[in-house]
């Protein structure tokens, strides 16, 4: 098996807004990696929250599986998701709560 880039790309996030970042319907072992060296401390911290969902059945209702929260300046700047398997959806999403909006480069990996 080899690993590879399925998605890729730079989220700037809007205050309050769910960004998606992926959707993915082919089935796979997917791996969102994302870059959070942006993200600010201070008086008002840079608050961002990162959502995975998925179905359990292809014709099922999608559903949150997993939200992260990280708030301020990160020491470990590079955040990697669990390894999820999926036969038919893949979905992951970036809401930042907080602070002034950044960039926030991301890929999925998959195999």
């Amino acid at each position: 098996m080899s690993v590879s880039v399925v998605d890729s790309n730079s989220q700037t996030a809007t205050i309050g807004t769910e960004h998606t970042l992926s959707t993915l319907t082919g089935a796979g072992v997917y791996q969102v990696v994302i870059d959070l060296s942006n993200m600010a401390g201070g008086a008002t911290p840079d608050i961002t929250e990162v959502r995975l969902y998925g179905k359990a059945r292809s014709t099922d209702t999608e559903r949150l599986i997993k939200c992260w929260s990280f708030q301020g300046v990160q020491s470990e700047a590079l955040w990697f998701s669990p390894p999820l398997i999926s036969p038919h959806d893949y979905k992951v999403t970036l809401k930042q709560i907080q602070g002034t909006g950044r960039a926030y480069p991301w890929a999925v990996y998959g195999i």
